[in-house]
């Protein structure tokens, strides 16, 4: 079993890495007029999962190897914040580490970075790149969002931890495993050691990407293994969440943001596509869907499988990338333009649009 899952994680990346000869294209092809092309053109990324867009136009990227990356309009990039110094390692198979979730805080200033194989959660000054360990947590942190109160969510996708913490996180994909879970750090002096954090919701099939929506008063997130994506009326200043409901089914739905329209776009990876979701009615429509010959029959057996209890991850491989540099978890969506960039497991991003 280990070996398998040693496998399945190899294909993964080294797919995202490597292009048969009839994609081998900066472009990625997605069946409308719109531009989406490979950045950086050069793929020397490493599982850049997630990341923020700045007013500059770079983007920061998590990245295995360094923690996080700025990759600048040019595509060129360098190693951002020091890591290093907040006890960061990435020396595998020894110590593994991956950058996840990358988020904003409400301040424009700082970045919470969280670590879904090692659970470190990281503070980062984007102003003087200046990094900090901030909370421990005993299993792998997806992702983290600090709300207007001050305090800080995440989530805990599976009880994955140690020497196979990324073979656990993988066996917790492959059969539905409710160790998943939602965790609050209420507001502290930063000075400060934080408070143990409550556990607010349980139960979960992999937890995953989720989004604060203050003006609605509520909180959405995507588990993963049950294909839904859920949501909770939250009062942000007492920190409670009630109302739970099924908000859309979305096929293994994981990193969102809500975009300027009103609807919520989730990544779904197992599908290799990015949609969006009316969060009223639930529906759902495709908004980045690259072209793949594959895909149907691929979701068409990851959806069979499902119901069967059957293991599924070795779909998870070239058919399913196609031309993407890799399977599709997340999204940046730029606010002052129509410009998005689709993030993953690969080895770049793809830039979606024009400026």
């Amino acid at each position: 079993m280990k070996a398998l899952f040693a496998v399945v994680a190899a294909t993964i990346f080294v797919a995202g890495c490597s292009q048969s000869a009839d994609t081998k294209s900066d472009d990625v092809q997605f069946g409308t007029d719109e531009a989406a092309t490979i950045f950086p053109a050069d793929r020397t990324l490493q599982r850049p999962e997630d990341g923020v867009i700045l007013a500059d136009n770079s983007v920061l990227l998590g990245d295995q190897r360094h923690g996080l990356v700025r990759v600048l309009p040019d595509g060129s990039f360098r190693p951002f914040g020091d890591f290093a110094s907040a006890g960061y390692v990435y020396e595998p198979p020894a110590q593994n580490a991956a950058p996840n979730g990358v988020t904003m805080e409400p301040d424009g200033t700082h970045l919470l970075v969280a670590d879904v194989f090692s659970g470190a959660l990281y503070r980062v000054d984007i102003l003087n790149e200046q990094t900090e360990k901030i909370y421990q947590h005993d299993y792998g942190v997806n992702t983290a969002r600090r709300d207007s109160s001050g305090a800080i969510w995440f989530t805990q996708s599976t009880e994955n931890a140690g020497a196979n913490t990324e073979e656990r996180l993988f066996e917790a994909v492959e059969y539905p495993t409710p160790d998943g879970a939602l965790f609050r750090i209420a507001p502290h002096d930063e000075n400060a050691s934080p408070p143990a954090p409550e556990l607010m919701v349980s139960g979960l099939n992999f937890a995953n990407g989720f989004v604060i929506d203050e003006e609605r008063g509520a909180l959405y997130l995507s588990e993963t293994v049950s294909d839904r994506v859920l949501g909770f009326m939250l009062d942000v200043d007492a920190g409670v969440l009630s109302e739970r409901r099924i908000v859309a089914a979305v096929m293994t739905p994981d990193n969102m943001e809500m975009h300027g329209s009103g609807a919520l776009w989730v990544a779904s990876p197992a599908s290799n596509q990015i949609v969006a979701v009316d969060v009223a009615s639930g529906d759902v429509q495709p908004v980045f869907r690259p072209q793949n010959p594959h895909r149907d029959g691929v979701v068409e057996e990851w959806r069979r499988r499902g119901e069967a209890g059957e293991a599924r991850l070795d779909l998870l491989g070239p058919d399913l990338i196609g031309s993407m540099p890799g399977l599709s978890t997340g999204m940046i969506i730029d606010e002052h333009s129509d410009v998005f960039y689709v993030t993953g497991l690969g080895d770049a991003i793809v830039k979606v649009g024009a400026e």
